[in-house]
């Protein structure tokens, strides 16, 4: 597992989301309760714009580990990159409630909050 997880990760590190993908897909198949191998191909998935993956690989990350806060950032950002303000506000806030120091997620809830009131920055 780890072996397959570190490739996958190298292979991202190095903008190759496509072997990214398979390192972990293979990590997935040998793993399918470990939520970081999940974790880790949903964040592949995201990368290389393919949105509807990566939001079913988030929803089963959190099914085996639902208090994965970085799993609910990356799906705040996903709603962020679809437009929906609301809903990644929503995530945002229960990322947060989880790790309240989450990196870069109370910038974000700040910013979703003021667009969701109509409030220009």
């Amino acid at each position: 597992m780890d072996l397959l997880l570190q490739r996958g990760r190298d292979a991202l590190a190095n903008g190759d989301t496509t072997e990214a993908i398979g390192h972990l897909t293979a990590l997935t198949d040998h793993a399918p309760d470990f939520a970081e191998g999940w974790n880790a191909r949903a964040t592949a998935f995201f990368q290389a714009g393919q949105f509807g993956p990566s939001i079913a690989d988030i929803a089963r990350t959190l099914t085996l580990n639902p208090r994965h806060f970085g799993a609910m950032a990356g799906l705040g950002a996903i709603y962020e990159e679809l437009d929906n303000p609301e809903k990644a506000l929503a995530i945002y806030r229960a990322a947060l409630a989880i790790h309240p120091n989450l990196g870069g997620v109370s910038e974000a809830v700040e910013r979703l909050e003021a667009e969701v009131a109509g409030t220009d920055l």
